[in-house]
């Protein structure tokens, strides 16, 4: 399979400046609220307008999944999570070959630059809908759902999978993305992580209310047949020498 090569983006002053910015959040945002809701707002409201471009440095293998994703023409997609919508960007014109486009997420500041992107981009067939990942229910069954970078931020990830499974037709796809560690003694096949990985990752994400779960894969092969599984580390911006463990799974309801 032929390797995608791109260059790094080049960090100018003002990029520096953003990084700075959504950084300081990461550390210092309010993470505490009565509910999921005020716990994403609270996290993602101060950080939402330069939430994009530190994010596509940080969160390896959107390209690759969007763009592995067998997208049906007048397909229906869901993006559960989908914050800015910025993953529909890696569509191009296939956008407009689907019947609808819809990104849910809980924070209303991550939506709002969903609405001005879908606008800027004339993409009449796209909406952004405020709502739980593990309730919505769209006005007809899906072809597509995706978890970018979202099913370690939702309490009831289970519960998320689940619902997914059961707004999908059947034969319809769902394909994640996400920051995981592996089971101490994983499947055949399966990357074996050492000690200091599955202590360390959980530990440091969980500072943000980020849960990289071993039983996140398990699951989702459980509930779906697997089309594809692959397993990767990415670079942590301005951390030289850290690799963050993540996975892409692409999986199929049964017909």
């Amino acid at each position: 399979m032929q390797t995608l090569r791109t260059n790094p983006p080049k960090i100018n002053r003002m990029s520096f400046v953003r990084d700075l910015r959504v950084i300081y959040n990461l550390a210092f945002a309010p993470k505490s609220g009565a509910s999921h809701r005020e716990r994403m707002e609270g996290f993602y409201g101060a950080q939402a307008e330069d939430y994009d471009d530190f994010r596509r440095r940080l969160l390896k293998g959107r390209r690759e999944l969007m763009r592995s994703i067998p997208f049906p023409r007048n397909g229906t997609w869901i993006d559960m999570g989908g914050g800015t919508g910025s993953n529909l960007e890696y569509l191009g014109r296939r956008i407009g070959e689907l019947k609808s486009v819809t990104v849910v997420d809980l924070s209303p500041s991550l939506l709002r630059i969903a609405r001005e992107r879908f606008r800027s981009r004339r993409w009449n067939n796209v909406h952004a809908v405020e709502a739980d990942a593990t309730s919505h229910v769209p006005s007809e069954p899906a072809d597509v759902v995706t978890f970018s970078y979202s099913l370690t931020m939702i309490p009831d990830w289970f519960a998320a999978i689940d619902h997914a499974h059961k707004i999908l037709k059947p034969g319809g796809i769902i394909a994640v993305v996400d920051f995981y560690v592996g089971r101490k003694f994983p499947a055949p096949h399966a990357r074996r992580h050492g000690f200091a990985t599955r202590f360390f990752w959980p530990a440091w994400f969980s500072i943000d209310n980020v849960f990289p779960s071993p039983d996140h894969v398990p699951y989702l092969q459980r509930r779906f047949g697997q089309i594809s599984f692959s397993e990767h580390r990415g670079k942590i911006p301005y951390l030289a020498g850290l690799r963050a463990p993540y996975y892409r799974f692409v999986g199929k309801k049964a017909d």
